[in-house]
C-alpha cells in the first residue's frame, strides 16, 4: 500500500507511519516530494493523511488533488484524518473530492492529535494529556489496520450525519478560512534573526528572505510548520505570541 501525506507539526506523518508499521512496514510519501506522482502512478491501493482545518481539507491538499485528479480515477483509497477537537467529516470532505475523479473510497479514520495551533492559549493542553492523545491515537491505528485487514474498514466521517456534524459544526461558519490561501501570517523582525529555517521548510514556497529579515507572502496554507520551529519565536498566525511549538516530537 502507499501511503501519500501532507502534515505541518509533524502529526499526521507520525500517524501514517505508523498505520503503514502495522499495516505491511512501507514507508510514506510527502505530497510535496517529486517523486510522489510517479508513486500514485504505481499503485492501486493508496492511505492518503492529511490534518483538518476548521472541519475541512488544507488548501495545499485541495489544490494537490485537483492538479492530479486524473491520477486518483479508479484506484482504492483511505483517507487518514488528524485534529485536535473536531472534525465531523474531515475524512469526507476529502472523499467527496476525490469521487468526483473517480476514486473508490474504501474507509476513513480520524485520529486526535495534539493542537498544532501554538499561538492561541485557549487551544493548548497539559504534556501528559497530549502524551495520552498520541498513546490512544496509536490504539486506534492498530485496530483500524486489523479492521482493514478483515475487509472491515473503519469508515469516520463518511456518513450524512457526519458531514451534517462537520457543515454546522465548523464548515459552515470558517469556510473563509480554508476557501483560499492567506496573506495573514506576522514576523515580528525586531525578533527575527534571518536564519532561512522557515524559508527552507514552508511548503508553499511563501517565506523569503529580504534586508537580512523573513518576509511572508500570500499564499499560507495554515500549516504551523514554520511558526513551530522558528528558533526566535517570531511568526504568529492567529494570534500574536507563540505560546507552545507544537511538534510532535515533544509529545512522543
Amino acid at each position: 500500500m502507499l501511503g501519500i501525506y501532507f502534515s505541518g507539526t509533524g502529526n499526521t506523518k507520525y500517524c501514517i507511519e505508523r498505520f503503514l508499521d502495522y499495516y505491511d512496514g512501507s514507508e510514506p510519501i510527502s505530497i510535496e516530494s517529486p517523486d510522489v506522482i510517479e508513486a500514485i502512478r504505481k499503485s492501486q491501493n493508496i492511505v492518503l493523511a492529511y490534518p483538518v482545518y476548521y472541519s475541512d481539507v488544507p488548501k495545499i491538499v485541495r489544490d494537490f488533488i485537483y492538479q492530479n485528479r486524473a491520477e486518483f480515477k479508479n484506484k482504492e483509497i483511505f483517507i487518514i484524518c488528524t485534529m485536535a477537537l473536531f472534525s465531523g467529516d474531515g475524512a469526507g470532505c476529502g472523499a467527496r473530492l476525490l469521487k468526483k475523479y473517480g476514486a473508490n473510497i474504501v474507509g476513513g479514520l480520524h485520529l486526535k492529535m495534539p493542537d498544532c495551533i501554538g499561538d492561541v492559549k485557549l487551544l493548548k493542553r497539559p504534556l501528559e494529556q497530549n502524551k495520552q492523545l498520541v498513546k490512544n491515537a496509536e490504539i486506534k491505528i492498530a485496530n483500524a489496520v486489523n479492521a482493514l485487514k478483515q475487509g472491515k474498514s473503519t469508515k469516520d466521517g463518511l456518513n450524512i450525519l457526519c458531514r451534517a456534524a462537520g457543515l454546522f459544526g465548523q464548515r459552515l461558519w470558517f469556510y473563509r478560512q480554508t476557501k483560499d490561501y492567506t496573506s495573514k501570517l506576522k514576523i515580528n523582525h525586531h525578533m527575527c534573526i534571518g536564519c532561512r529555517k522557515c524559508v527552507a521548510l514552508c511548503p508553499m514556497s511563501n517565506l523569503s528572505i529580504s534586508d537580512q529579515k523573513a518576509v511572508s507572502g500570500n499564499q499560507c496554507t495554515m500549516c504551523y510548520r514554520c511558526i513551530s520551529h522558528c528558533p526566535q519565536k517570531a511568526i504568529t498566525l492567529l494570534g500574536k505570541e507563540v505560546i507552545e511549538q507544537c511538534l510532535i516530537e515533544n509529545y512522543l
